[in-house]
């Protein structure tokens, strides 16, 4: 069984690669999870959906390239 590590996308993202990143992750389609989660946002306040959103571009890493590794 393969380990899966979650990352920021570097290739599926809008702004940070969040979505992007736990699509990939989840496999489910990115931009579902951006509907959901503009739909959790609008609906409990935008302060805490842009503090969440914060928080896991801090905590997770950006998915490393090729050239990170050379």
């Amino acid at each position: 069984m393969a380990h899966k590590k979650l990352y920021r996308s570097n290739t599926d993202k809008v702004f940070a690669g969040i979505c992007g990143g736990l699509g990939e992750y989840f496999d489910i389609d990115s931009v579902l999870l951006r509907l959901l989660w503009l739909l959790i946002v609008v609906f409990t306040g935008f302060v805490p959906g842009v503090v969440a959103y914060i928080f896991a571009i801090l905590i997770i890493p950006k998915k490393p390239t090729t050239a990170d590794h050379a």
